[in-house]
């Protein structure tokens, strides 16, 4: 994968290269390295990279930049969020699947 090939996933994936190297579980340095051309991803990272881009942006964990989670829980959408996920087994599945790509914020 070249460099440019490298710039064009992430414009594809709409992230930056903190948030790609998050994703492939490495640190920003290193792509950072692979989009000047001095070092190259190896086969198993370009195959994480395609994996990737089949699955689009939303496949890129990223970081809450919305309100404080605390607030949410005074939001009334949220209750019936949770009312529904509580009530419903195949929603709770569908939401476990994504809710696998986002970082826990229990972990920064």
């Amino acid at each position: 994968m070249t460099p440019e090939e490298l710039k064009a996933l992430r414009k594809d994936l709409t992230c930056t290269a903190k948030e790609l190297a998050a994703a492939l579980g490495l640190e920003q340095v290193t792509v950072l390295a692979w989009e000047k051309g001095e070092q190259f991803p190896t086969k198993p990272f370009i195959d994480k990279m395609e994996q990737l881009r089949a699955k689009g942006p939303g496949a890129i964990p990223r970081k809450s930049k919305g309100q404080d989670p605390i607030k949410t829980l005074t939001d009334a959408a949220f209750w019936e969020l949770v009312r529904k996920l509580a009530a419903h087994k195949k929603l709770r599945d569908e939401v476990t699947k994504m809710a696998a790509t986002y970082t826990d914020p229990a972990d920064d």
